[in-house]
């Protein structure tokens, strides 16, 4: 099933996204809330005809670094032996279409496409064999960072931290194995990254069973993989896609802050 959150005549809804890839496509409202067994209100729309917003709205996103070892060699940082987890805003999450807004402060703003996992339910000290029980399914991501900002501060939080640098979307694929998954990110229509899941240092499990050991996890937390080598900057006017295997694309432009 796939999960999306939109944009209506009425309001924002969540819905259900039938069909085939396309046109054909219709949003079925769901009346309170992704988590469960969704309950329909009737009501439907063709996709084609609706805004997608960001799939959910998670109190907090924890995103791994260096998951890829291509990754860290490409950027000569070591390859961790435990997951190395940091915090992104809440506020830097936004949907499909949404323009990525780049600070004046920063002189490289890069893109790193991702599979991100979104929880379905309370939870923590989560074993990696039982993670599949407290994911309610995965989504696109772009793990915007400010990367000369990153080096300079030694940390993350303010490299990966400003308003529009957690695109999500298009929507949750709820009947995903994570385990071996293209991931690619193209820049104006030119392939950057090309990876696949199967590549990542820490599992999904084992991702979920570090992060849950930490922090408790809520509905709608958005835990973000890491990402494959090929990362590079972002200039305003460019438009940058990552697309996962099994989900779909993310798509969005750049704009000056």
């Amino acid at each position: 099933m796939r999960l999306a959150r939109i944009a209506h005549p009425d309001g924002v809804a969540f819905v259900a996204v039938d069909g085939p890839d396309g046109t054909a496509q219709r949003a079925r409202e769901i009346r309170d809330h992704p988590f469960g067994p969704p309950e329909f209100t009737g009501r439907s729309w063709p996709l084609a005809d609706l805004r997608l917003l960001s799939p959910i709205l998670p109190s907090k996103v924890v995103a791994l670094g260096r998951n890829y070892r291509d990754h860290a060699a490409e950027l000569g940082n070591p390859v961790p032996t435990t997951p190395l987890i940091f915090l992104k805003p809440s506020t830097t999450v936004i949907g499909p279409g949404a323009p990525i807004r780049l600070p004046a402060s920063s002189n490289r703003v890069d893109f790193e496409g991702e599979l991100a996992v979104v929880i379905g339910r309370p939870c923590r000290d989560v074993k990696a064999d039982d993670a599949a029980s407290v994911i309610r399914g995965y989504t696109v991501a772009n793990d915007v960072t400010a990367r000369d900002q990153q080096k300079a501060d030694g940390q993350f939080t303010r490299g990966k931290g400003y308003d529009t640098f957690c695109p999500l979307g298009p929507w949750i694929e709820t009947d995903l194995d994570p385990a071996d998954l293209r991931v690619t990110t193209e820049l104006d229509g030119e392939v950057k990254q090309d990876g696949t899941t199967a590549d990542m240092v820490f599992s999904v499990g084992e991702i979920v069973e570090f992060v849950s050991g930490i922090i408790t996890l809520l509905p709608g937390d958005v835990l973000l993989t890491g990402t494959p080598a090929g990362v590079g900057p972002m200039v305003a006017g460019q438009t940058v896609s990552v697309t996962v295997e099994g989900i779909g694309t993310l798509t969005n432009p750049t704009r000056p802050r």
